[in-house]
């Protein structure tokens, strides 16, 4: 395809909708065979850590631990530096193949050429 997904989710449990909608297109992406990379900053920077997808709900929407899974099977998954410090959450604490990066890895992925970013 040639194109690289880069999806930040700025929401978590605060605003569910948006929150599962960043999960379901990235997941999507990641199944098409699109290169793709999700940012959890701010809420969502929690499921970064182990459990806390599963206990994520929203009616009529895929559960977010599959979709996590997905993403991190086949795709890039990246906790915000200072959010992830904002809530004392440390390289050992997260999900294995979670990264913790910051805003410089953000805009070097966002400026790849052939990238296409959104923020949810």
């Amino acid at each position: 395809m040639g194109r690289t997904l880069v999806v930040k989710v700025t929401a978590g449990l605060d605003a569910p909708e948006r929150c599962a909608q960043a999960f379901t297109v990235a997941a999507t992406a990641v199944t098409a065979g699109v290169p793709t990379s999700l940012w959890l900053t701010g809420e969502s920077t929690w499921f970064a850590l182990p459990g806390r997808a599963a206990e994520f709900e929203l009616p009529h929407s895929a559960p977010l631990e599959v979709l996590l899974a997905t993403i991190l099977a086949g795709g890039q998954v990246t906790a915000c530096t200072q959010c992830a410090a904002r809530r004392n959450i440390g390289e050992a604490d997260v999900i294995e193949g979670v990264r913790i990066a910051g805003a410089a890895v953000f805009v070097e992925e966002c400026m790849t050429e052939g990238a296409q970013a959104l923020v949810y």
